[in-house]
């Protein structure tokens, strides 16, 4: 496709803004940070993954090897956010319901070569989707649920993965940002046909790397357009304010207020107020204080009340239990089909949350939730999440403590901004992203601290 030169000129806007941004602490990394990324990722690519898929497909590394070694190089270089769902989860769910493992490891040789061209691309994906979805069909057939099957819209990002493996100068990686980001700014938008759609993605960021390029007075490749839409997609909520306009005759005579983002356009986000503003709260934020108290609440009250939205909004069968009710933890959020609980607290903290101060009182809330909690339901695991602005780092042995001395299965640190990015991502793919084992469940196995970085990593 050919963009348009409005489509252009929004693209090139939001290239300089990248290009113009000074270093930052989150994962808007700026131009020097991505080219200290960039060749990171090189080396990996030429001292061990070209190396490993080269043997791979040649048939000197078995699959299950290729599958691990894949799994461990990613975990040591966290370079491509491969550990998440459309990745690594996918490849463990793939060979898990794959009954034949040899016609798998066919399937997979076929699928992960490099494409010749475009046309045999868009035949890989279409080739490989159709085995996936038969392995589906055979998964439930044999009487499993829906649950542990891999989802075939991973599939471009999987496959391409590996493309750009072989060949990173050709092939960009699919990932679930650059659709999400290139759809927010009506740029390019993806049709539904997953292999027509990664062939149109492919050609937009030659397009986009020949005019930034161009734009920017400096080479980009694909790897660099990749950075600029990860950039601009970083954060998943706008600042929105309300604008009143006057209607005119024959509309009501009252003032209409109308939604403006901070760019002066509509509002793209899909993150509503009520959870954009959680990682305010949680910094104490006096402004937001302030309007808590007018309200006739308390900052710590209303943050709670915004964490309880954020774990309904995310599907789980919630309920607050901090306010006037005792010693007990501030909600409980449960998975029930997929056999978990969530206990929570909120802590507003204008310098982070300490682990340590209320240890005791955490310990006995834990045991007596937890076993109400098993007494009612069948639950296979109970987490305990902490949700606050930030966290010192001396938690490991709090956490590991809260660990052997209750029934919880994990203690997770969560950042507001990191629950923010959760109900962005749930909101955008509702059906993409479950609470079990393949979605967020997923996350809290992870336990300690969890970050929008972490979150990015593993849903997008």
């Amino acid at each position: 496709m050919a963009l348009t030169e409005e489509q252009k000129q929004r693209a090139v806007d939001v290239m300089k803004e990248y290009l113009g941004a000074p270093p930052a602490e989150d994962n808007s990394k700026s131009v020097g940070q991505n080219a200290a990324l960039d060749e990171q990722r090189v080396g990996v690519i030429d001292g061990i993954l070209k190396p490993l898929l080269t043997g791979y497909l040649a048939g000197d590394v078995a699959l299950e090897e290729f599958k691990s070694k894949i799994d461990s190089t990613n975990k040591r270089h966290a370079c491509w956010g491969f550990r998440g769902i459309k990745g690594q989860m996918f490849f463990n769910m793939v060979f898990n319901v794959a009954d034949d493992k040899g016609e798998l490891d066919q399937e997979l040789k076929a699928a992960l070569g490099l494409p010749a061209n475009e046309q045999v691309a868009s035949s890989r994906i279409k080739t490989f989707l159709s085995y996936v979805n038969r392995l589906r069909e055979q998964w439930v057939e044999s009487g499993h649920t829906g649950y542990g099957c891999p989802k075939v819209v991973s599939i471009p990002y999987f496959l391409s993965y590996f493309w750009q493996i072989q060949e990173r100068n050709v092939w960009p990686i699919y990932y679930t940002n650059a659709v999400n980001t290139l759809s927010d700014l009506n740029i390019w938008k993806p049709s539904g046909d997953l292999a027509a759609d990664y062939i149109s993605f492919k050609q937009v960021h030659e397009e986009l790397a020949a005019l930034f390029s161009e734009a920017g007075g400096m080479a980009f490749s694909l790897y660099d357009v990749e950075h600029v839409f990860w950039f601009k997609g970083v954060h998943p909520y706008e600042p929105v304010t309300a604008v009143t306009e006057t209607p005119g005759p024959g509309v009501s005579p009252e003032e209409t207020p109308v939604l403006i983002s901070a760019e002066g356009g509509l509002p793209e986000s899909y993150v509503p107020p009520i959870i954009a503003v959680l990682p305010t709260l949680a910094r104490n934020d006096e402004t937001l204080a302030e309007a808590a108290r007018r309200s006739g609440t308390t900052l710590e009250n209303a943050f709670e009340k915004h964490v309880h939205a954020a774990f309904t909004m995310l599907g789980y069968d919630t309920r607050l239990l901090g306010q006037g009710m005792g010693r007990v933890p501030d909600g409980v959020a449960i998975a029930a089909d997929d056999g978990y609980a969530l206990l929570w607290d909120a802590k507003v903290r204008a310098t982070g949350y300490s682990m340590g101060t209320d240890d005791r009182i955490i310990r006995d809330y834990i045991n007596t939730q937890s076993r109400e909690l098993r007494r009612r339901r069948s639950l296979r695991n109970i987490y305990y999440a902490i949700v606050s602005s930030s966290f010192a780092d001396d938690f490991d042995d709090a956490i590991s403590t809260l660990k052997m001395e209750t029934e919880i299965s994990e203690v997770c640190l969560v950042e507001a901004d990191a629950l923010a990015v959760m109900v962005e991502a749930k909101l955008r793919a509702p059906l993409e992203i479950t609470l079990g084992s393949d979605g967020l469940q997923r996350i809290l196995c992870f336990g300690g601290l969890i970050t929008a970085e972490t979150v990015r990593e593993y849903l997008y």
